[in-house]
C-alpha cells in the first residue's frame, strides 16, 4: 500500500467546534425519539422570505446562471450602497463593494490581502473562533485579548494600545458580536481606529449581525468621519436577511484595494453564486425589509424573555446583549466546566446549548452561549427543563 501524503502542518491549528460533538449527540437522541430544543445553532430559524425565493427562481427560469463579474453584479453592489445610504445616511461609492461567497469569502479575501506569515492581529476573547483559523491558514497569529463585561466584552482603544506588539498588523472587532451580542459605538470605533492608524495597521470590522439590534440601531464603521485606507467592513446576507444557505456576503474596502481583491476573487472563487445575487436584489425591497423588521421584533421579544427568566435559575447575564441572537451566560454558580455542563444538559433535558470554550480561553469554562433561535413556546420549555435540571443539582 502506498504511503499516505502527510497533512500540512497548519491543519494542527485548525480546531473543530466543541459544539459539533454535542450536535452529533443531539441528532442521535432525536433519532431515538427524544425531543431536543436546539439553542446551539448560530442560524436564524426564519426561512428566506418567499419573495426572495421567487426572485431566485425567476433568475433560474430566465437562464441567469452564468458567472458574474468576480466581485459581483454591479446592480447588487449599487443596491448595497443604496442600503447604507437609506439605513445609515452613509454615501458609499458602490465600486468599493465586493460581493463574496458568504461573509467567509469576504474574510478569506481581506485576510489574504493584508496579512503575511508571522503577522499578528488583535481580537477580543471571547469572540468568533473561525477568525483565528482564517489567520492560521495564512500563517498569521491571532492575538486574543481578554475582555469582560466592563467593556461589554469588546476590545477597547486602550487595549489596542497596550497589547500592540512589534509584529501586530491590525485589529479585528465585531459589532454586534458573536457570542456576546454587544455593540461598539461610533465613538468607540473611532478611538480604536485612531490607535490602529497611529501604528500603521488595518482595522477589520465584522458587521454581520447588523440589523439585528434591540432598542437601538447599530452604527456602521463606514460612518466614521475620518475614513482612510485602514478600514475594512465585512457583512452578510445570512443573519438579518435570512439567507444562510444562499452563501452570500460582502466586503467594503478602500478604493485602492479593489483591484487586488478583484484579482484574488478571480482566482479563489471566480464569482459569487449568481442565483443568490439575483435573489439578494429582492432582499432590499420594501416588502422584504418589512418582513425582516417584524422578525427583528420577534427576536427582541425572545431576548427579553430569556433575560427575564434565566437569572432566577442561577444563569447570570453579566452584560445584556444589544444585538445578534445570543446570550453569553455566566454559569460559574453552577459549574466550572462548560463543556461537561452542556453535555449533561443535553443528555438530561434535551436542551442543546454551546459551551464557552468554543469562543476563546478567558473564563470560557464559566460561560455558555444560548441562541434564541426558537419560538417563545420552545424557549419557555427550555427554561422549564433547565430549572428542573438545576434544582435537582444535575450539574
Amino acid at each position: 500500500m502506498a504511503a499516505l501524503a502527510p497533512l500540512a502542518k497548519r491543519l494542527n491549528q485548525i480546531k473543530s467546534f466543541h459544539v459539533m460533538a454535542l450536535l452529533d449527540r443531539a441528532k442521535q437522541l432525536e433519532s431515538q425519539g427524544r425531543d431536543v430544543i436546539h439553542l446551539e445553532v448560530g442560524e436564524p430559524d426564519f426561512p428566506s422570505p418567499d419573495n426572495v425565493v421567487q426572485a431566485g427562481i425567476r433568475a433560474m427560469n430566465a437562464g441567469q446562471m452564468r458567472y458574474t463579474a468576480p466581485t459581483g453584479l454591479p446592480e447588487l453592489k449599487r443596491a448595497i450602497a443604496d442600503f447604507y445610504q437609506a439605513r445609515y445616511g452613509v454615501a458609499l461609492d458602490w465600486h468599493r463593494v465586493v460581493v463574496t461567497p458568504g461573509a467567509s469569502g469576504a474574510i478569506s479575501l481581506v485576510t489574504a490581502l493584508l496579512f503575511n506569515p508571522g503577522d499578528g492581529v488583535l481580537l477580543a476573547d471571547p469572540g468568533y473562533p473561525c477568525n483565528d483559523n482564517f489567520l492560521h491558514l495564512l500563517g498569521a497569529q491571532p492575538q486574543r485579548v481578554a475582555t469582560g463585561p466592563e467593556s461589554h466584552y469588546q476590545l477597547t482603544a486602550a487595549q489596542v494600545r497596550q497589547h500592540w506588539r512589534d509584529n501586530t498588523r491590525g485589529a479585528w472587532v465585531a459589532s454586534p458580536s458573536n457570542p456576546t451580542g454587544t455593540l461598539l459605538s461610533l465613538t468607540e470605533l473611532g478611538a480604536i481606529q485612531a490607535e490602529v492608524d497611529a501604528r500603521g495597521g488595518a482595522l477589520l470590522v465584522d458587521e454581520i449581525y447588523h440589523g439585528l439590534t434591540y432598542g437601538l440601531e447599530a452604527e456602521t464603521a463606514l460612518a466614521l468621519p475620518d475614513l482612510n485606507d485602514s478600514l475594512f467592513v465585512i457583512n452578510s446576507f445570512s443573519k438579518y436577511f435570512n439567507m444562510t444557505g444562499w452563501r452570500l456576503g460582502w466586503l467594503v474596502a478602500p478604493e485602492r484595494y479593489i483591484e487586488p481583491l478583484d484579482r484574488m476573487a478571480q482566482n479563489f472563487f471566480l464569482a459569487p453564486p449568481t442565483v443568490a445575487q439575483h435573489a439578494a436584489l429582492e432582499a432590499f425591497s420594501p416588502q422584504s425589509i418589512a418582513i425582516y423588521e417584524q422578525r427583528r421584533e420577534i427576536l427582541h421579544q425572545r431576548r427579553d424573555f430569556l433575560v427575564r427568566e434565566l437569572p432566577a435559575l442561577g444563569i447570570r447575564l453579566r452584560c445584556v446583549p444589544q444585538g445578534a441572537f445570543y446570550l453569553y451566560c455566566d454559569v460559574s454558580a453552577i459549574t466550572n466546566d462548560s463543556f461537561a455542563f452542556c453535555g449533561q444538559v443535553l443528555e438530561q433535558t434535551g436542551v442543546a446549548i454551546t459551551p464557552g470554550i468554543d469562543f476563546g480561553d478567558h473564563e470560557a469554562n464559566h460561560h455558555v452561549r444560548i441562541a434564541y433561535t426558537a419560538d417563545l413556546v420552545r424557549l419557555a420549555q427550555a427554561v422549564a427543563r433547565l430549572r428542573d435540571f438545576i434544582a435537582r443539582g444535575g450539574a
